[in-house]
């Protein structure tokens, strides 16, 4: 697939506040996003996520690395770079408030160099397309936040920039607004053949939209995969094991030992073991230490993940792996 936002090597270190210490909030991060998927980007708070997002779109300068956006690189020719790529901010940062929903496409295509008259179909056409042009007078502070944020995202369709990078589409909105935002999204990318970036901490967005995500972890990248890749991989390393009997204090200490992360749990119903594995092979291990006492095994069952409990995984996986080597 050819690659329109392509990331390498990109550092970025920050003075903390009165202090003489630096911290790395990115450290030689690299991914590229391809041409009319939708990537989800994704970090815990404070992982470099934030910092790279705004790299990318042009707020904050990289201190080294580049990155390129429809083949334009950002530092050497920032403009040029720039007008390829509509950013739409968390908290609504891209819109008047006391300008009307009309008003707010024709001020922000005027930016963007582009004449009212230039542009007049173009915003009847949004204007429809987002369920907006029953509310073109109002003003945007009267506007509910779904409404707001539809707008915001038609403000960047009428830049007719080929990369759209959404900070939190979906904060702070209803449900029924949220899916109609996903529709749009969709149709975006399908109809209008532009690429997307999205950035959220509603898992369940990622998981519907998004065909592949980069996790971005302590300014590092820890995962760059398919969605689907990794619910499979997930899905077959998560068990719940149901007991007719209970575990020996011998039995436990050796689950303690090779699977510190499982829960076991028994009352004077039943016993249960929920574990994940590192790797498929490591249930071998796990049946061993039931064999041991002969426990009777009632059921194992494959645990049922989201993208939220996968995300939680990885980051902690990466993490444990971190004090691993710096102990």
């Amino acid at each position: 697939m050819e690659a329109i936002v392509e990331v390498r090597n990109i550092k970025k270190t920050y003075k903390k506040r009165k202090s003489k210490t630096y911290v790395q909030a990115v450290n030689d991060v690299s991914f590229t996003v391809n041409r009319g998927e939708i990537l989800g980007l994704l970090g815990p708070n404070g992982a470099g996520k934030t910092t790279t997002i705004k790299m990318i779109c042009g707020l904050l300068e990289q201190d080294s690395g580049t990155i390129t956006i429809n083949g334009v690189n950002n530092r050497e020719k920032r403009l040029d770079a720039l007008n390829n790529i509509s950013a739409v901010l968390e908290g609504n940062r891209n819109l008047y408030w006391r300008l009307t929903v009309r008003e707010n496409l024709e001020y922000f295509a005027g930016n963007r160099g582009r004449s009212r008259k230039e542009v007049a179909g173009r915003i009847e056409e949004l204007l429809e397309q987002f369920h907006l042009k029953s509310k073109e007078n109002e003003l945007v502070n009267r506007l509910s936040r779904g409404m707001q944020q539809k707008l915001a995202i038609a403000v960047a369709m009428l830049a007719d920039s080929e990369v759209i990078l959404l900070d939190e589409p979906t904060l702070g909105i209803d449900v029924e607004t949220g899916y109609e935002v996903r529709e749009l999204l969709r149709d975006i990318v399908k109809n209008d053949q532009r690429t997307i970036i999205i950035s959220s901490h509603d898992m369940d967005v990622i998981q519907d939209l998004c065909e592949r995500t980069v996790i971005i972890s302590d300014g590092k990248i820890i995962t760059d995969d398919r969605i689907e890749n990794l619910m499979r991989l997930f899905e077959v390393r998560s068990y719940l094991i149901r007991l007719e009997g209970s575990l020996s204090e011998k039995q436990q200490q050796l689950l303690k030992q090779k699977f510190p992360h499982h829960q076991y749990t028994e009352d004077l119903a039943q016993a249960t073991l929920d574990v994940d594995l590192a790797k498929s092979e490591e249930i071998y291990e796990l049946f061993d230490i039931l064999k041991m006492e002969e426990t009777p095994v009632d059921s194992i069952d494959r645990k049922t993940v989201n993208f939220e409990q996968i995300f939680m995984k990885i980051v902690k996986e990466a993490k444990n792996g971190a004090l691993a080597q710096s102990s």
